[in-house]
């Protein structure tokens, strides 16, 4: 894999993530431990210094995948708001876990449960929480 761009995260949604790591089942751990080494390396600040251009939880973001050449429309959520949001992709998703932290114009390098990588790139972000002042979403 590639180098992976610098990421910003929302403290309240490192927070959080760091409780969904802690208890996720066997099923969940490869992302689990993705998630664990992306919250890692990442910078974590207030939810009010997130920049507009940044993918944050409950964020509707536009994006490629590269590897198929298939765009993409997804908003990223808890696994628990899955069944209550039409486009979602939960965080626990190999794909909805990449795009955690990435600024729009990103690529990154993902690995696939199946052995295989993809490569995914953040085209907009179309709805962030932080750009409209909803801090606790």
């Amino acid at each position: 894999m590639g180098q992976r761009p610098p990421l910003l995260i929302n403290r309240l949604d490192a927070d959080r993530l760091q409780r969904l790591i802690d208890a996720a089942t066997e099923k969940d751990q490869m992302v689990a431990e993705l998630l664990q080494d992306e919250l890692s390396r990442g910078e974590v600040v207030d939810p009010e210094e997130i920049p507009d251009n940044v993918v944050s939880m409950n964020s509707q973001i536009q994006f490629t995948d590269l590897t198929r050449n298939q765009q993409m429309v997804r908003t990223l959520v808890y696994p628990h708001s899955l069944a209550n949001t039409q486009d979602a992709i939960s965080i626990m998703a190999p794909i909805g876990a990449s795009l955690l932290g990435l600024k729009v114009g990103d690529t990154i390098d993902w690995p696939l449960p199946n052995q295989q990588i993809t490569r995914l790139r953040v085209d907009a972000i179309l709805w962030q929480p932080e750009r409209e002042k909803q801090y606790h979403r």
